[in-house]
């Protein structure tokens, strides 16, 4: 089983795909949302069948300070959305400074417009994946018992 990371916007949805170990990140594409439910649900349900998605984590855009402010409240609801279409549970992370550092990742890069915004979506989802995995790792490198 894999772990889809999304880095989630008003249309455009950053989606990145762990390995099978959940060891590494690499970046899928980026998907507009039509707007129209139906398909973007069986798009969602389409991409987790697959991959053999077995979780899901959403970058949680909390402001600076910590603080839930609207955008947190549409992610939130995206989340439930997106668990209830595709049966998979869904995981927020904190994600500020991801698409900060998804610009600087890009900065040397000589895209413009649409595709990079499309490569930005989709490098802020392997931060976001990244960093969720690099924490799971750590939770399961508990102390060793004899």
């Amino acid at each position: 089983m894999r772990v889809l990371g999304i880095d989630y916007g008003d249309r455009h949805v950053g989606l990145a795909l762990s390995d099978p170990l959940l060891i590494t990140a690499q970046p899928l594409t980026s998907y507009e949302l039509t707007g129209r439910e139906s398909a973007d649900r069986q798009y969602f349900r389409d991409l987790v069948a697959k991959h053999d998605v077995g979780e899901i984590v959403l970058g949680n855009p909390l402001r600076m300070d910590g603080s839930a402010g609207t955008r947190t409240e549409k992610t939130r609801v995206f989340a439930a959305w997106l668990e209830k279409a595709v049966g998979r549970p869904v995981t927020l992370i904190d994600e500020r400074l991801t698409t900060r550092q998804a610009l600087k990742t890009l900065e040397d890069e000589k895209l413009r417009g649409r595709k990079k915004k499309d490569w930005e979506d989709r490098i802020a989802a392997v931060i976001i994946l990244s960093t969720y995995l690099e924490r799971k790792r750590g939770a399961d490198d508990g102390p060793e018992v004899d």
